[in-house]
């Protein structure tokens, strides 16, 4: 029955997304064509849409950092087709290196290595955290964020051989941020005209409460990204002999 209802979720969602494909239009940049060429083979690159993000971005998204706007708002199928492809990444490395835990005695770190890497965790995980929340403010977003996050359970596995990530709260808040992301997707559906489209005031541009949907998606990505990778990590050192 599981596994019915798990069918008919995932076409319903894959149903969405064709509708959402299907209603996206392109883009009026208006008539006048932005044209640069290339100085080594004499070729001519449309540079119509490119100009129109460094002009209209932070009128449109209301996010000072162009380029994580580019990533969420006008491009955030990639984005969401990146973080799936980490998702089935991570799936593959669980499944082939699932081994029991125990065995052969590891090797204690020393004690500068153990005791620094309590103190320095908790900035580690703070830096992370500020990295994918103000996305759209300073350089950084959800995947680099989610990295950082990710080194820090990295260090305290080689500080600490015991140390293994509990696999239900690492699953629960992976799905946890998978969920954020299409369902904030989906609400763009419904409440604006297209899947992802924001649906949510801009604000203040420079101010973290701004950008719309932009903060809350790298938010989602952030916590996604890091646990993916700590548990990819963590399934590497299951398999350490």
């Amino acid at each position: 029955m599981r596994k019915v209802v798990a069918i008919i979720l995932a076409s319903a969602f894959f149903a969405v997304l064709l509708v959402s494909f299907s209603n996206i239009q392109q883009a009026d940049y208006g008539e006048k064509e932005y044209y640069y060429q290339n100085p080594i083979n004499g070729s001519y690159a449309n540079e119509s849409v490119p100009s129109h993000y460094i002009s209209n971005t932070k009128n449109e998204t209301g996010a000072v950092n162009a380029v994580t706007a580019i990533v969420v708002e006008y491009r955030g199928f990639d984005t969401l087709g990146e973080v799936t492809v980490l998702f089935t990444a991570a799936t593959g490395v669980s499944f082939l290196l699932y081994k029991t835990r125990g065995g052969k005695k590891r090797t204690e770190a020393n004690l500068i290595l153990k005791e620094g890497s309590k103190l320095v965790l908790p900035f580690i995980l703070l830096t992370g955290a500020y990295i994918f929340i103000h996305g759209h403010l300073t350089p950084g977003g959800g995947f680099p964020g989610g990295a950082v996050i990710a080194s820090g359970f990295l260090l305290m596995m080689l500080s600490y051989p015991k140390f293994f990530m509990k696999e239900r709260a690492v699953s629960v808040t992976e799905s946890m941020a998978g969920i954020t992301f299409a369902f904030i997707g989906l609400l763009g559906l419904v409440f604006a005209s297209s899947f992802l489209q924001n649906f949510l005031p801009l604000g203040d541009a420079g101010y973290i409460l701004s950008a719309g949907i932009i903060p809350i998606i790298y938010i989602a990505i952030g916590f996604k990204v890091g646990s993916e990778l700590s548990s990819i990590a963590d399934k590497l050192k299951e398999v350490q002999k």
